[in-house]
């Protein structure tokens, strides 16, 4: 009998301690996106990003103000810029753009977006085609944000990826050049004159232009961008060059 009761109470005991643990085993951290952006932000920090997106998610998904989702959703973005995953960067940042259109940092999202694609660019001979995305994107952003915060930089980082597709240009041009091919040479050369006035190296695409006329026995229009060259440039290298090529 004693046996029982000493059992009987074993059991008593033993299933309160449960109960009691169990109570604060489900007990949870209170939800705060404020401590949970600081916490995303140290991981971040510490380049552990993977664990930092998992906070900004469940930021995103569990505040129901959506005060701070946005800031959320931006960050992820960024972190990925930061872990070098520019691809998934710009999918981030797009996603940012369709969730909110309207928020104060949606310029700044657009900004990221071309300066994923700029950070990528190698040079004239591999790097025109992403010069093209990054340009896209910036004109994108003077169309969409006119009133956005970039106004110095912006324009010397469109002049680059201007300069940068013209080069492109004007190589495949000087290959076509030397090669014989004047026609496809010229087709280059007057794209980078009707698209490019600003490029850099104009007067040499002027001087090339005026050689492939000459070329093809087109001598009036070899004429009118030697003329061209020497109005616009007339202390280039390449207008006294002109000289030598001595169009009648």
């Amino acid at each position: 009998m004693k046996t029982l009761t000493k059992l009987f109470v074993f059991i008593v005991i033993f299933s309160l301690l449960l109960s009691c643990g169990g109570k604060e085993a489900v007990k949870k951290e209170e939800f705060d996106p404020v401590v949970y952006l600081k916490k995303a932000d140290e991981l971040i920090s510490k380049k552990e990003y993977e664990e930092a997106r998992k906070l900004l998610l469940e930021i995103k998904n569990r505040e129901s103000a959506k005060e701070y989702a946005p800031l959320a959703q931006l960050k992820i973005a960024d972190s990925y810029l930061k872990e070098d995953e520019p691809e998934l960067a710009i999918t981030e940042y797009r996603r940012f753009l369709e969730l909110y259109p309207e928020s104060t940092y949606a310029p700044y999202a657009q900004y990221s977006i071309g300066m994923a694609y700029f950070r990528q660019i190698e040079g004239p001979e591999k790097g025109a085609g992403t010069a093209q995305k990054a340009l896209n994107e910036f004109l994108k952003l003077e169309k969409m944000y006119p009133r956005h915060p970039y106004g110095e930089i912006l324009p010397l980082r469109i002049q680059k990826c201007r300069n940068i597709i013209a080069e492109g240009e004007l190589l495949i041009g000087k290959f076509y050049y030397k090669k014989g091919s004047y026609k496809a040479a010229i087709g280059r050369f007057e794209g980078i004159l009707k698209n490019y006035p600003d490029f850099k190296n104009l007067d040499e695409t002027l001087y090339l232009l005026a050689d492939s006329y000459k070329n093809l026995n087109m001598i009036d229009l070899a004429k009118q961008y030697v003329q061209l060259l020497k109005e616009k440039f007339p202390d280039s290298h390449f207008a006294k060059k002109a000289e030598g090529l001595k169009i009648q």
